[in-house]
């Protein structure tokens, strides 16, 4: 004889969270035999949403008992429940394709109504919202399926809320791979440190003006890197060698910066940086940070003095992704489980080869090609979109004694 067939049973609970909700329910719940199919639950503000899926043959569905159980043990709780039967077993579902982050300081209903809409229009459900920060920045994550085909409309139509709306929109695909990242490596000027280290040894040499003109030449096109960076280099001829050392010691990091290494150590991550600077600046920081992997051009010094020049191979666009797949090949791991970070032009290629590229606060070039854009001077939102939540860190940082929460001032 076939056994009955079954339906399947949603209990919806609402209320004031409170500790034993749960227990409640499933105590009641199991004196009727049935099948769990899914669990979810949300808190807002100690407001509970819970959801419970349960199959059953159809006569314990439709019994007044069950619903009598589950509506004496909610209410004697002080919580509210609806029940709701169906003819179908729905099969789990099949996971998110992408994911989407928001982020801004703050994220108006009218921005998140124009990343929604767009999303809509397109076709694309939304199948899972939640709130991964609350500092610096505020930041959702939506989880959402994307149908065949839709992926660059998609992108193209998120970035042009992003620009509309002035807050962060970034796309990523939903996958194992993007779970496995293994290595990081930063730019340092404007990304893991703030302003330009030429600057301040130019500032040092007497030499700003020339080095912006080469600067602004080297943007209009008129001098590739290479070429740019050897005349900067040159003005600085003659400056003694303990002045790296000074500016080394002037530099200031990132806002986030150390606690966006600290959290990536503790991911067992392998970081590094791949700077057109100089390493002699650089490495005092990179060993202070505890990174793995240093990537810098050198700066010929003879009796204590810079020559002006600069020795072995430089550090350019293409070099720093020959960097990344070296540090790559060094960790073992292949270039989808890397990640750049960078700010500027020369930081194309490097972008482009790794797994994820992330432009931070960067040129135009520059986010034409990355993967996701950050906009907000905060470094640790790279961590955001790294699957990582505001929560995990500090809950990780307060083992150690570390959360501290510097105040941002208001947008003006």
């Amino acid at each position: 004889m076939n056994p009955p067939p079954k339906v399947s049973v949603l209990i919806t609970v609402t209320g004031v969270d409170q500790p034993g909700v749960t227990a409640t329910l499933f105590e009641a719940l199991s004196r009727h035999g049935v099948e769990l199919l899914n669990v979810e639950q949300v808190v807002i503000r100690h407001r509970l949403t819970l959801g419970v899926l349960v199959c059953c043959p159809a006569e314990v569905a439709d019994s007044a008992q069950l619903r009598d159980d589950v509506e004496s043990a909610i209410h004697k709780v002080g919580l509210d429940v609806s029940i709701e039967r169906s003819d179908d077993v729905p099969i789990m579902r099949e996971p998110s394709t992408h994911t989407i982050f928001v982020l801004g300081r703050p994220i108006t209903a009218g921005a998140f109504g124009a990343v929604a809409r767009e999303v809509a229009g397109l076709g694309v459900n939304i199948d899972l919202i939640r709130g991964v920060s609350d500092y610096p920045v505020i930041g959702l994550e939506l989880r959402v399926s994307v149908p065949p085909g839709a992926d660059g409309a998609l992108r193209t139509a998120l970035n042009r809320v992003s620009s509309e709306e002035q807050v962060d929109v970034a796309v990523e695909d939903y996958s194992l791979e993007r779970r496995a990242k293994r290595l990081i490596v930063f730019d340092v000027d404007s990304t893991l440190v703030q302003g330009e280290v030429i600057e301040m040894l130019a500032a040092r040499a007497g030499a700003e003006g020339k080095v912006a003109a080469i600067t602004e030449a080297a943007m209009r096109g008129e001098l590739d890197f290479a070429q740019s960076l050897e005349q900067r280099v040159a003005t600085l001829a003659g400056l003694p060698a303990s002045v790296i050392d000074e500016v080394a010691e002037q530099l200031e990091l990132m806002p986030g910066a150390r606690t966006t290494l600290r959290t990536l150590r503790r991911l067992g991550y392998a970081c590094g940086v791949v700077s057109g600077g100089f390493r002699r600046i650089i490495e005092p920081l990179a060993e202070e940070l505890m990174l793995d992997y240093v990537a810098a051009n050198e700066l010929e010094i003879v009796d204590g003095t810079l020559t002006g020049r600069v020795i072995g191979p430089i550090v350019d666009r293409a070099g720093k992704a020959t960097a990344l797949r070296e540090f790559a090949n060094q960790v073992g791991v292949p270039m989808a489980q890397t990640v750049a970070v960078g700010d500027g032009a020369n930081d194309i290629d490097m972008l482009a080869a790794a797994g994820l590229g992330i432009a931070f606060n960067a040129k135009p070039a520059l986010r034409e090609v990355a993967d996701a854009s950050l906009s907000h001077p905060y470094l640790d939102t790279v961590l955001f979109l790294l699957g990582v939540t505001r929560g995990e860190i500090e809950a990780a940082d307060a083992v150690d004694g570390e959360v501290r929460r510097v105040e941002i001032p208001p947008n003006p």
